[in-house]
């Protein structure tokens, strides 16, 4: 049974991959093209059931989406459901973590808290639904170091760790990861529901 992951990020796919390793996941780029809808929801899972319903509605197939982002404590939680287009231009990784990095220049070391969030969402062609959380407190760094992972990576230090995520290794970033956590209890939930 093929499930459908919704997204063109070929990075998030492989990542998923990893952590889905027991189901035969495709993503959009795969499957027949359809209209995608706007993330309009003011939450992460609102926007993961958004993605996921769209693919369900599209391809007949089960589909599962995820929404994620930064919640930084001085930013009041910004940039949040917003963190892919919070430069305004949506998937600019570069611009939107220069952004953030400006906007708490000013703020010191200890107060530099923050936060990945993952909501991941399945939805099954008969209808039913559900949604799952992860999150992956740290702190942010000064300045970009590592060149793996993608998005704020380069900038997140992960709460007992001394390397950003970007430093980190596959395996070990999915190990303790926002998504992973997500992932893990999604792929938990599909093995006592019917896909």
């Amino acid at each position: 049974m093929r499930v459908l992951l919704a997204t063109r990020n070929p990075k998030k796919l492989v990542e998923l991959q990893r952590i889905l390793s027991g189901v035969s996941l495709v993503g959009l780029d795969d499957v027949p093209p359809y209209a995608e809808v706007p993330e309009t929801g003011l939450t992460f899972p609102e926007n993961a059931l958004i993605k996921a319903r769209a693919g369900v509605a599209a391809t007949g197939l089960p589909t599962v989406a995820d929404d994620s982002g930064l919640t930084v404590d001085a930013l009041n939680g910004m940039p949040g459901v917003f963190s892919a287009r919070w430069s305004g231009r949506h998937g600019d990784d570069k611009a939107n973590l220069e952004l953030v990095l400006a906007q708490v220049v000013d703020v010191p070391d200890p107060l530099r808290g923050a936060a990945f969030v993952a909501a991941a969402a399945l939805v099954l062609p008969d209808g039913r639904e559900w949604t799952v959380e992860g999150e992956m407190r740290g702190r942010l760094v000064r300045a970009p170091r590592g060149s793996g992972g993608f998005g704020y990576d380069p900038i997140f230090v992960a709460a007992g760790q001394t390397r950003t995520n970007a430093e980190l290794s596959p395996a070990e970033k999915d190990a303790i990861s926002h998504r992973g956590k997500a992932f893990r209890a999604l792929a938990s939930l599909m093995t006592t529901v019917s896909v």
